[in-house]
């Protein structure tokens, strides 16, 4: 069974880690990343009207969150992360999961440095 990350909610939070983390991006995602103190997963989504409609920023939404929470087994335990929707997401199709993994995997390896 995949982990239920805890999802970030305010701007603060949202704030602290793109500007205090490290960041990676892949064709239609770009991945923020940063160490935490506290305990577990917190991930965040950005999914601006420039991807689409109401019905289509949704499913976007909904992609990305089982994605990464498939992605949070590998990756360290006090982390927290946003994954920000490019306007190419909806119409990437299966390429949103490689851009995720991609751009996830170069982000945990800025971390480790």
């Amino acid at each position: 069974m995949l982990p239920s990350p805890q999802r970030m909610r305010s701007a603060d939070e949202f704030r602290a880690t793109v500007r205090g983390g490290v960041r990676a991006g892949q064709g239609s995602v770009v991945v923020h990343a940063t160490t935490s103190p506290e305990a577990g997963h917190r991930v965040g989504f950005v999914v601006s009207k420039a991807v689409g409609n109401a019905v289509t920023r949704n499913r976007v939404k909904r992609r990305l969150r089982h994605l990464a929470a498939a992605r949070l087994v590998d990756s360290p335990a006090h982390t927290r992360w946003v994954v920000r929707a490019l306007p190419s997401s909806a119409a990437a199709g299966h390429a949103l999961g490689t851009d995720l993994a991609d751009a996830w995997s170069r982000c945990l390896r800025k971390l480790e440095r």
